[in-house]
Formats: structure tokens, sequence, C-alpha cells
């Protein structure tokens, strides 16, 4: 479904990515990992173009991405849901106008935007929060909205980029547990780059681990966990005996 190629993305002296190749299969849920700086967060935004990879090749359902036109960009986008580090939502809409929004602009009738919102509000727990404005929320709900945003566009394939990065630990979990309900209920494909050891265990078909830029590992999370080949591999192995 995703093929990635000799991926190189550089800032100024530093190499964020390094020639990462990856495969992703149709339905497969995919859990980046790795230290901070380590270039996960540049590649998945390089799947999307959000990023633009120095070098070289992206491939969707055998279509090139990095060849695209911004017209066509813009159609592989809506097939595509991402979910920020940071929310962003627009905090002037309520709740359900920013699910609504991707929809509505990618052209689909307002009608049935709302009903594609609030049926997304209902999967991540929100629906009784509709008509709130992000500030009434609590981080954890306004990430929750975040992801429902993302699925309101009916993707084939998520992007999840450190989704509780900037969460206090007290509302960690409750995004943890929607994502892991998600996992579990959707046929989208996900990369979901994350630090959490424990939800890749419950979660991920496979693990890629990454440090410098490259991919120093990659295979079913039990096994990587239980004997892991590389130091990055290590030390998560640690976490989970500590």
């Amino acid at each position: 479904m995703l093929q990635l190629y000799d991926l190189k993305k550089s800032y100024g002296k530093t190499q964020a990515l390094d020639g990462v190749s990856l495969n992703v299969s149709q339905g497969e849920i995919l859990v980046v990992m790795g230290p901070s700086g380590c270039g996960k967060s540049t590649l998945i935004r390089c799947i999307n173009r959000l990023t633009e990879p120095d070098s070289g090749e992206i491939f969707f359902k055998g279509k090139s991405v990095v060849d695209m036109s911004p017209e066509k960009l813009l159609r592989f986008r809506r097939r595509v849901g991402f979910v920020f580090q940071h929310f962003n939502l627009i905090q002037r809409l309520t709740v359900k106008e920013n699910v609504m929004f991707g929809p509505v602009l990618s052209g689909m009738d307002s009608k049935q935007a709302e009903i594609r919102a609030l049926e997304a509000l209902n999967k991540v727990g929100l629906s009784e929060n509709r008509d709130s404005l992000p500030r009434e929320l609590s981080g954890g709900q306004q990430q929750r909205v975040g992801i429902a945003r993302a699925l309101a566009l009916n993707p084939e394939i998520m992007l999840l980029d450190e989704p509780t990065a900037s969460l206090d630990p007290i509302l960690v979990g409750e995004v943890l547990d929607v994502m892991e309900d998600l996992a579990r209920s959707t046929r989208a494909t996900m990369i979901i780059v994350t630090h959490e050891v424990s939800f890749a265990l419950k979660v991920a078909d496979r693990i890629i681990l990454m440090d410098h830029g490259k991919t120093v590992e990659e295979g079913i999370p039990t096994e990587i966990f239980a004997q892991p080949q590389s130091e990055i591999g290590k030390k998560y192995k640690r976490l989970l005996v500590a």
C-alpha cells in the first residue's frame, strides 16, 4: 500500500532522515519508536509532504507522492488522516464544526459532513461535547477531537505523530484508550509515532525502531522487546522490566 525508498532529509548540518526505506501493508498498524530527535516525526510528516524530503521516493498504491502536482497532492491528503502533537484546533469553532471542517473543505455537503462528524465524535467518546469550544475541554479531550477530525475524512491511512506528547501524564491514558479501540476496530492503515511501549505492545502489528535518522530494528513487538538486537531496543526492554 505504502512504500518509502531511501528517504533523506537534512536541516542544516543535522541529518534527520538518512536513507530510510519502509513498506506498509493495507490494514497494518505500524508503530515507529526511538529517542527524541531520531527522525521519526520527520518520517511521518514526509509521507504526505507536510515536510518535503530532500531525496528518495514515496509511493501510495503505486503512485508517486513526491511527483504529485499541488492538486493531486491535495486529493491525496484527503485520503490521509493526520493527528498532530499539538491539537491544532480552530478555537472559534465548536467541537463539531472542527470535525466537520475537513469534509466540508473537501466538497462534502454540510449535512452529510455533520453526520460524519457526529459518528467520529461518538467513536472517541465526545458526542456530548459536540457544541463545546476547544478551550472548554481538557488537553486529552482536545486530542480526541483531533483524532475525530482525522476519522471524519474516512481515511485510507492514518498518521499519528506522538499524539500524547503534549499531554499531562494523567491525561495520556484516555487518549491511548481511544487509540487502542480505534486500532482494533478501524480498517484504516495506521502509522503511529509514540514513546508508549506498553501501548505499542498491545496494538502494533510491527514496530520500527529508529536512531540517528536510520531504521535500526524492526519486527513483531513481542520479539523485539524479548530479544532486542539494537541498543535502542535494549533500552526499551529495560523500561518494560523496570
